[in-house]
């Protein structure tokens, strides 16, 4: 190899050892599962079945960060921190699991397995993120706009917002995760018994509509 080309190849190599030397090194990340506090019952089975849909989300609120609105109508997210999947599977799950520890709708699928149900729960996440209040407080705050879907015609068949505030003791990620464990059981449980309660009334006029 000529002088030239091995002083050529030399100063390629040296280039790009410093190069990567610069890049800058990825930011630890701790994946956070959301906590679940609701225990498991017994119950006589109902006879209709239902698919959770994974509920539409704004941009901010799709993927599997954090979120926090630290002032105003400023969106943040914790540093090194992120959910275990995007929040609105997250939720989907939760919904989910609290229809089986419940224990009256056995019959359960979800929307990634395309089955046919009875009825079918969908909505949108309007807010899954801790907000500061003034003074200083910190709260969790989950709104899930809910819609009861009859499977075979898509007629909507009952509407619902729920919002669940869980005010904060510390400002740690870990003990903003719990929070949002604790806000999550609250949502579950009512979203389940509102379903439920809907899907009852229903049946007698689905049925009739079939015969």
């Amino acid at each position: 190899m000529k002088p030239s080309l091995r002083l050529l190849a030399l100063a390629a190599a040296l280039s790009l050892a410093s190069a990567c030397s610069i890049l800058p090194k990825s930011e630890p990340v701790d994946l956070y599962r959301l906590p679940v506090n609701q225990p498991s019952r017994t119950a006589p089975a109902l006879d209709w079945s239902l698919r959770l849909n994974k509920p539409l989300a704004s941009e901010v609120l799709a993927g599997p960060r954090i979120a926090v609105i630290p002032q105003g109508d400023m969106v943040s997210s914790y540093k090194g921190a992120r959910w275990s999947d995007a929040a609105p599977v997250l939720l989907r799950n939760r919904l989910l699991d609290g229809f089986q520890r419940d224990g009256q709708v056995q019959r359960l699928s979800a929307d990634d397995s395309n089955l046919q149900a009875d009825y079918e729960l969908a909505g949108e996440l309007q807010a899954f993120q801790s907000e500061y209040r003034p003074g200083g407080a910190v709260e969790v705050v989950i709104r899930y706009d809910a819609r009861l879907v009859q499977g075979r015609n898509q007629r909507i068949l009952a509407s619902k917002r729920f919002e669940i505030r869980q005010p904060l003791t510390d400002k740690q990620v870990s003990a903003v995760v719990t929070g949002f464990g604790q806000a999550s059981d609250q949502l579950v449980g009512q979203v389940v018994s509102w379903t439920i309660a809907q899907a009852n009334q229903a049946q007698p006029r689905v049925q009739a509509k079939n015969q």
